[in-house]
């Protein structure tokens, strides 16, 4: 569910953090944080939250970033019309908390 939510937003997200005038970002610029997760760490779930085959266990990189992530936060793009659009399967997603071993938020 988490995974879900974050990957669809990322996909999306424009670096806002590039310095005007910079022709080359450096790594710290190039960093995407959103609800607590990174871009690598949204990417590192993107296997297990797509279908047709998705990756089951999720990798320890995804449950990694999902630990650090805010839930709550998550949760409230958990109905968006964006995740399918871009092949997030939203019951893949609302799983992952569980399949890496991490408590789920009963209000989501």
């Amino acid at each position: 569910m988490v995974a879900l939510v974050a990957l669809a937003v990322a996909a999306d997200t424009v670096d806002a953090s590039r310095k005007v005038g910079s022709t080359k970002p450096s790594p710290a610029d190039q960093q995407v944080v959103f609800c607590n997760m990174t871009q690598e760490g949204l990417q590192a779930c993107k296997p297990s939250v797509t279908k047709p085959d998705p990756v089951d266990p999720p990798a320890l990189a995804c449950c990694q970033a999902l630990g650090r992530a805010d839930l709550k936060c998550l949760c409230s793009y958990k109905n968006s019309f964006v995740l399918p659009s871009l092949g997030i399967d939203p019951d893949l997603a609302m799983a992952l908390p569980q399949k890496c071993n991490l408590p789920s938020l009963p209000q989501c």
